[in-house]
């Protein structure tokens, strides 16, 4: 009987196969995971929607933070030390204006009165900047109160962000959101943020019971690097390779028999 020859395009798809199934499970790629960019598809500006206090709230509280991060930002580009930080409060203080339209936009479209200068916290801070010893002084200060109240605003935002009822409001805080993460990383970006100094988050009422639910199979499988809860990806390498191997060996036979 006549044997004949595996043809190579058999082998070459048995080595593919096998090759893939020796790659460990699970492995991401950075590059096919790009951090998304939220687009504007569905925001509506047409001041549709009940505005609550809260909303009114978080509207004035936009226009308070562009009363005095622009100056904040314009005092520390002109007298500060460090080149990176001037640059860092010019940034700031030119989108701060930029916010600070749409803003006013949204309270004109809503009948939102607004304030025409900063709080009485945010006026201390001002002066304390304007006090600063020396120049050094003022860079710190400037990232350390900068900071703070940023990490303060965030987690409002998110919380008008999904609340809201009223269109113009939940663009505006979308937006807003864009230009705290922005300046945050900003801020940041000059290494002499305070970190230990930033106040806590408060310890969770109900710990590990988050807004969906916990399966703990699931969170040791993750835990365990395993993708199904209960079989580990080395049995499932195993049993495609014995698989590939019965596969390999049928073959042979069919073609010998011919």
């Amino acid at each position: 009987m006549r044997t004949r020859r595996i043809p190579r395009w058999l082998l070459a798809t048995l080595a593919l196969s096998l090759a893939f199934m020796v790659t460990p499970a699970g492995t991401a790629h950075a590059a096919d995971n790009p951090v998304p960019i939220p687009p504007n598809t569905g925001l509506t500006d047409s001041g549709k929607g009940v505005v609550s206090a809260a909303d009114s709230d978080f509207v004035v509280k936009v226009r308070l933070a562009g009363l005095w991060e622009i100056p904040a930002g314009n005092l520390v580009a002109e007298k500060g030390s460090n080149p990176v930080i001037k640059k860092i409060g010019a940034d700031i203080a030119k989108q701060h204006e930029s916010l600070d339209a749409l803003d006013r936009a949204v309270a004109e479209k809503l009948g939102i009165m607004l304030p025409n200068g900063p709080n009485g916290d945010q006026q201390a801070w001002l002066d304390e900047m304007e006090n600063a010893a020396t120049p050094e002084q003022l860079d710190q200060i400037f990232i350390d109160r900068l900071r703070a109240a940023h990490g303060k605003i965030f987690p409002a935002i998110a919380t008008i962000r999904g609340t809201t009822r009223n269109d113009s409001v939940r663009k505006l805080a979308q937006q807003t959101n864009q230009f705290v993460m922005t300046h945050m990383t900003l801020l940041e970006s000059s290494g002499i943020v305070d970190y230990a100094a930033l106040p806590t988050a408060p310890a969770p009422a109900a710990p590990g019971q988050g807004p969906v639910p916990i399966d703990n199979q699931m969170l040791l499988a993750a835990t365990e690097g395993q993708s199904v809860p209960g079989l580990s990806n080395t049995v499932i390498l195993l049993v495609l390779a014995a698989a590939l191997v019965v596969g390999v060996v049928t073959t042979m036979r069919i073609f010998r028999a011919r």
